[in-house]
């Protein structure tokens, strides 16, 4: 079989490029295509690979500005003619999966999400002013594009992050899917702490992106006027705003490196997690750690985190509405419990989304989608 992968940029390695690199380890033979590829930015899996760009990756400096090439996306994307394939898999969460296929090619789409900036966050992305209304002819263009490009005609099989992304396929794309849990390197993390009931001077810890979805915000201002420690792990578009005005018991670190990271999941009194992710490999990274997870309930840490007050053995524990004092109940609700968290038991149900079992549960979807066209 001809095989090719489809991912719609390649210019770091972030949740996507981690999925993909564990599709291109099941395909090592398998072309590549993409939007926007900056050379040696993502894994060797990845970069040993042969790689096709759209014209997009040609324009000087691209690497800084790509995401403002939205409305051209589209037009890049159908570029793209994969119709001489048996089978194409595309790991998408903007257009990659619009790519233009044959009338006798399967195309398996792993839906990272549906495009985040034009459904499901469209507020947080371009909030209720000018630039909404601005932007409105674009996402309305762009919405009628998504779901031209995801009937069955287009897309044989969809495959979804989490029960979250699931109902989005079904609600913008009157579609059903299957869920694969995306594979987080569980192994790469211990238990330190063996004790349920974690020293009150450890600091919480939050890992941000700092893009608007991320609600960093919402966490540093739950810590204000608070005697607990919050570390911020990252950097981002807005990290320096936040950094200015935040409390002294809030420290930002910026960028650490993995083995760094590491240890701060480890030691860390619990991970808060205040956004709404499609998956959340940040919440399962910490439960292998061992370390609970206070998370926005909703989203993928519906299936990743087991709450406090519905679950015998939690890993975590909810907050209901996405504000601060949500949160700081939540924390309090936490150390009232603490002793309720086992680590152990919190390394057990993170090993549930391992590499392997996500590689086992891949194949057996495309498998299916191949069976199907035996059976034709």
């Amino acid at each position: 079989m001809r095989i090719a992968l489809v991912h719609d940029w390649l210019t770091g390695m972030r949740g996507g490029e981690r999925v993909l690199d564990e599709i291109a380890g099941l395909y090592p033979d398998a072309d590549l295509y993409t939007l926007v590829h900056v050379p040696g930015s993502t894994s060797e899996r990845i970069e040993a690979r042969h790689i096709e760009t759209s014209p997009l990756s040609k324009l000087p400096g691209v690497r800084r500005y790509y995401r403002v090439l939205l409305p051209l996306f589209p037009w890049a994307i159908r570029r793209f003619d994969l119709s001489g394939y048996d089978l194409v898999i595309s790991c998408s969460h903007a257009v990659a999966k619009s790519v233009r296929t044959g009338p006798n090619t399967l195309h398996l789409c792993y839906c990272l999400t549906p495009m985040r900036y034009i459904w499901d966050q469209i507020d947080a992305y371009l909030g209720h002013g000018l630039l909404r209304s601005i932007s409105a002819p674009l996402v309305s263009y762009l919405r009628r594009f998504d779901q031209r490009h995801s009937g069955a005609a287009a897309v044989t099989k969809f495959v979804a992050t989490s029960t979250a992304v699931q109902n989005r396929i079904r609600r913008h794309y009157d579609r059903e899917a299957s869920i694969v849990f995306p594979p987080v390197d569980v192994d790469a993390y211990e238990v330190r702490s063996t004790s349920a009931d974690t020293s009150t001077d450890a600091p919480y810890l939050l890992v941000g992106g700092f893009v608007p979805y991320k609600a960093e915000a919402l966490a540093i201002e739950a810590f204000r006027n608070s005697s607990r420690t919050l570390l911020v792990v990252g950097d981002g578009p807005t990290r320096r705003e936040l950094e200015r005005a935040a409390p002294s018991n809030v420290r930002f670190l910026g960028h650490v490196g993995n083995n760094e990271l590491r240890g701060l999941y480890a030691d860390c009194r619990a991970l808060i997690y205040p956004q709404e992710e499609d998956f959340g490999i940040i919440a399962v990274e910490a439960q292998a750690a061992g370390r609970p997870v206070i998370a926005f309930g909703q989203g993928g840490a519906r299936d990743t985190v087991c709450d406090f007050r519905s679950n015998a053995s939690p890993t975590g524990i909810y907050f209901d509405e996405p504000t601060p004092a949500s949160l700081r109940a939540a924390l309090n609700d936490f150390e009232a419990n603490e002793n309720a968290f086992d680590p152990k038991y919190i390394r057990e149900w993170a090993q549930k989304f391992g590499k392997l079992r996500f590689c086992k549960n891949f194949q057996r979807e495309v498998d299916k989608i191949l069976e199907l066209r035996n059976r034709l």
